[in-house]
Order: structure tokens, then sequence, then C-alpha cells
């Protein structure tokens, strides 16, 4: 498990640090605002919270940075986010740095150069998990893997489909490609190589985003 400083106790950093806590991570969360420590104070166990500025090196200290896995810089400033990162790479050395970038024009100063590993900025992943859903059609994402390389998917297999009425050991399947579960009729099957694919059965499958569009098109309406 690991040592992992928030920065940042607004409902981002709140629900990060919770999801982490229940993972058995060991997590502090650094928040100067009071009334939004007073928030945290009754979601979060106080023995994780430290009230004061993530900008202040002896407030890093006090946390722990040095012995730090990961620092997550996600405050509601983007400029603060960076003083962090900043700070807890090249001051304190941490070897994982995560910011949240607020403002999508300020992407371009989250990089390597000024502390940050990770840059978060959700409307860029909003909007390639738009472009992304929209060239899928019919298929859903339902997961990333290893930084977005992977997705597990979901997709209901048209009648007129190339797959359909074939075994799986008969299906010409992109090279990283599994199928991983079938949903048939309220019941889960797990695909061997002599099950047969039906009509309108769900297909759940593990998949390189390289080959995504090969898939598909074994799955999809034939027109």
């Amino acid at each position: 498990m690991k040592y992992i400083l928030v920065v940042g106790g607004g409902k981002v950093g709140s629900y990060l640090a919770s999801l982490l806590l229940a993972d058995g991570n060991t997590v502090k969360v650094i928040e100067g605002n009071r009334e939004e420590f007073d928030r945290l104070s009754r979601q979060l166990p106080a023995d994780v919270l430290i009230m004061g500025e993530g900008t202040d090196p002896s407030v890093l200290e006090a946390a722990g940075v040095r012995k730090a896995d990961v620092v997550a810089a996600v405050g509601r400033a983007d400029e603060t986010n960076l003083v962090v990162t900043s700070l807890a790479r090249f001051e304190f050395h941490v070897p994982r740095t995560i910011a949240r970038v607020n403002t999508p024009k300020n992407v371009w100063l989250f990089t390597p150069e000024m502390g940050v590993d990770v840059a978060l900025n959700q409307a860029d992943l909003m909007a390639h998990l738009i472009a992304e859903e929209m060239s899928l059609g019919d298929m859903m994402t339902l997961l990333k893997l290893r930084r977005g390389q992977y997705s597990i998917v979901e997709h209901q297999l048209h009648p007129g489909a190339i797959a359909a009425g074939k075994q799986v050991h008969e299906l010409d399947l992109p090279h990283d490609c599994v199928l991983t579960a079938i949903l048939r009729g309220g019941e889960l099957i797990v695909p061997r190589g002599e099950t047969v694919l039906e009509p309108d059965d769900t297909v759940l499958a593990l998949v390189h985003s390289s080959q995504l569009d090969r898939l598909v098109s074994l799955l999809k309406s034939p027109g």
C-alpha cells in the first residue's frame, strides 16, 4: 500500500481520499480553508486531516511529504496546484506527482519540467471520452486500464453480425483482445472455445485501444 498526500480537500480531494483509504492506503489531506476543513472532519477520520496551506513547505513537512509515494494536488486554483507539485518534486523528491487542471487553457503549464507527472484535465478527458464513444457506436466503455491502453467494453451482438451463430474459436478476434463474459437472458456465461455467440447476447471483452475497431466490426450490424 502507498502513502499518499492529497492537497486540497474540496469535493474532488475528499472523494479521492475516501477511495484511497478504502483501498487500504495511508492518506493525509491538507486543507487551508476552515469551512472546508470542518466539512472534511465530518467525512474523514481526524488523523487524516491537516489544517494548513499546501504551498507552505513546513506544512508539507508536517504531513510527512518526505515519505510520501504520491502527492496529488487537486485544489481549485491551478497556480496553487503547480506550486505544490513543484515543491513535492524538486524540494522533497516525491516519486510521483499528480495535479488537477481546472482551466483547460493552462494545461500547457502542467509538465514534468514544472514537477507534474500526470495532469488531470477534466474537460479534455470528457472531450476524448465523447469522441471515443461516438466513434464506437453501440459499444460502451466500462473501464480504462493501464492509462487507457486497454478497455473493458460491452456490446450487444447484432443478429446480422459476423460473430452471430459462431463459436468463439471460429472468430478472427484481434490479437490483443479476449472475450471475458457473455450475458444472456439474465445469466452470465464464461466464454469457452466452443461457446456459440447468439444474437442479442451482450458481450464483454478486454481489448487494446488499437483493436477496438476490429472488435466492433465482428459484433455490429453489417449495414
